[in-house]
């Protein structure tokens, strides 16, 4: 699930994902490779901006692994269901390497997820 972007809304450059987990918090899981121009151009008319009550609204991730840099992101509606590939490196949860976003599923609403946590 899309909860944030880096770049712009239009086109976005990469996707940060997260996942529900039983008390109802949006959780981080990982974020994407680069998006290739046709993903971000799809992305685009999919995403939706959101204000202040966003979950992660405040909240900072890392330029890259070990860095004191601060990501830039745009906040995004956490409504879009992604499939992804990924490895099978995980911890606690979290994907340790970024995945490849496949495609939106648009016959999925985040609630047909299995919780973080879960499977």
């Amino acid at each position: 699930m899309t909860g944030e972007v880096t770049g712009t809304l239009s086109p976005p450059i990469g996707v940060l994902l997260g996942r529900y987990d039983a008390s109802g918090r949006l959780r981080y899981v990982g974020r994407s490779t680069p998006l290739s121009t046709r993903a971000g151009t799809q992305l685009a008319g999919q995403l939706k901006p959101v204000a202040a009550d966003h979950p992660w609204h405040g909240r900072s991730f890392s330029a890259s692994w070990g860095s004191r840099e601060t990501l830039s992101v745009d906040l995004t509606k956490p409504d879009l269901v992604a499939e992804v590939s990924a490895d099978t490196a995980v911890d606690a949860g979290l994907w340790r390497h970024p995945v490849r976003l496949l495609r939106v599923r648009v016959d999925m609403i985040p609630q047909d997820l299995p919780l973080f946590g879960g499977q």
